[in-house]
């Protein structure tokens, strides 16, 4: 097999995988954790001859174990994806496409968001549940058999929910049992109480709305839990962590979250320079949502730039300090993005539109799913029109305390045009962008051509092997060749 990485005489360069308690499966449990035999009847099943295997970093060590039994089972190429672009919850179709695959078997915790192209099989793993101690502390929280009460879970712990609901429905005649709302998972039966959302499906009984259940979540404490409590605040939660075994009511962390959130929005209303950032290439609907997000700030007046970058750090928004605020674009777990590190707040495509768009108003339901705000979807609100003459209408700012323009436009943004000309076109990029602008005031601008002043020199060879272990290299010396570092 050959290594990656490698030059002649310098080694592969090797990194540490965080590998969590009990995050991977014993060997003899190899099968059931991963669930090979349901993996390769789906791969079977189509006739796909090249399947990818994407894993979490988590779960990689188990990764050549699993794709060789893959292989043998069922004769097609498997390859392995390791290293996601964006969120591993979020099944990455790019680096499928990358390797050519046909259909993708995605391991580990998921958002269960839809994909555009690729079929996708989700194999959670199967992590362990003691469900009596689960129900003990059901019981505790709700000691009232007639409470009506919604039971979640994260989705390596939704292989146990069946066996929870034994223990518990002849108890509790009220109780739903939520499911993963993927395509290998059963359907419930269509009515008006059904609620599919989040990557969750369960059925309310009839005349009664979410308002009316409690909430009880069987998992640890993480993006899913924070982003059922943001998007169903109504509720009252709980919670049973499986590694402790102890239950509790989930009090201020929804609020303090949401008086977060709040001030985001308001750092957005003062924001004049917009950074939207692509934070994924496989949920469907991120080209609309994109489109959608040009056009309100245009109509409200602010620039904005759109950047791809992959996963996002502190130190790669710093590169943009003429953007005021960063719009992420990304599945519902990963858009709730806490960026307090970072330069910049990083706000979610509902908190943009509230913060630019006049005719949407705060509401108890929080929308973490942005293509709920497409049109068409159940939290659509269209941008009002402009009135003829109508101004910038006058604002003040929660955070200054001062003045604030937002200027309302009745017509979309315009497609790029070269129809206009500017008369002095070395300055028309700083007239017109204040990204530009902002770039010509930095002391350093990178790096630049310098046509004319740079001396010809021939070329010479360069440096051999990888950056860990080049192969001039010697104690931890380097030396110089060509007159080059």
């Amino acid at each position: 097999m050959a290594t990656l990485f490698s030059s002649d005489g310098a080694g592969v360069v090797q990194r540490a995988l965080p590998l969590g308690p009990g995050a991977r499966a014993p060997p003899a449990a190899l099968a059931e954790f991963y669930e090979l035999e349901r993996a390769a009847a789906f791969v079977t099943a189509s006739g796909f001859r090249r399947v990818a295997l994407q894993f979490p970093d988590e779960l990689l060590a188990d990764s050549a174990a699993v794709a060789a039994k893959m292989e043998e089972a069922t004769g097609s190429k498997m390859y392995i994806l390791g290293d996601t672009s964006y969120g591993s919850c979020c099944v990455d179709e790019v680096a499928a496409e990358h390797v050519e695959a046909e259909a993708v078997v995605h391991y580990g915790p998921a958002c269960l968001s839809p994909c555009r192209k690729l079929p996708v099989l989700h194999v959670f793993g199967r992590q362990p549940l003691d469900t009596e101690r689960c129900a003990g502390a059901f019981r505790e929280l709700y000691p009232d058999p007639q409470s009506h009460v919604v039971v979640l879970s994260d989705v390596v712990y939704a292989h146990a929910l069946g066996e929870l609901e034994r223990r518990l429905r002849p108890e509790y005649p009220h109780v739903v049992f939520s499911r993963p709302a993927c395509a290998e998972a059963p359907a419930c039966p269509p009515g008006p109480g059904l609620v599919q959302q989040h990557g969750r499906v369960f059925a309310l009984e009839a005349g009664r709305g979410l308002q009316d259940y409690a909430m009880f979540y069987v998992g640890a404490e993480g993006l899913a839990l924070t982003n059922f409590i943001l998007s169903w605040n109504c509720c009252p939660f709980s919670s049973f962590e499986p590694a402790t075994g102890h239950g509790r009511h989930e009090r201020l962390s929804g609020n303090r979250a949401l008086l977060r959130r709040l001030y985001l929005v308001e750092r957005a209303r003062d924001a004049r320079v917009v950074g939207i950032l692509v934070g994924t290439l496989g949920v469907a609907g991120y080209l609309s949502v994109l489109e959608r997000l040009r056009d309100v700030l245009h109509r409200a007046g602010k620039r904005s730039y759109t950047l791809a970058m992959g996963k996002l750090s502190p130190a790669k928004l710093a590169n943009f300090l003429e953007v005021d605020v960063f719009v992420l674009v990304a599945c519902p777990q990963n858009s709730l993005l806490d960026s307090r590190d970072f330069y910049r707040p990083v706000v979610t495509p509902y908190e943009l539109e509230l913060a630019c768009n006049p005719a949407r108003e705060w509401s108890s339901r929080y929308v973490t799913d942005f293509r709920d705000l497409l049109p068409g979807g159940c939290a659509h609100v269209g941008f009002p029109s402009a009135a003829p003459g109508e101004g910038d209408v006058p604002d003040v700012s929660l955070i200054t305390g001062g003045l604030r323009a937002a200027g309302l436009s009745s017509s979309p943004a315009p497609a790029a045009s070269s129809a206009l000309a500017c008369r002095n076109p070395e300055h028309a990029l700083a007239e017109t962008s204040p990204a530009a602008s902002f770039l010509e005031s930095r002391s350093w601008r990178g790096l630049e051509q310098q046509l004319g002043q740079t001396p010809v020199a021939k070329a010479v060879p360069g440096r051999r092997g990888v950056a860990i272990a080049y192969e001039d290299e010697a104690c931890g010396v380097t030396l110089a060749l060509g007159g080059l570092p």
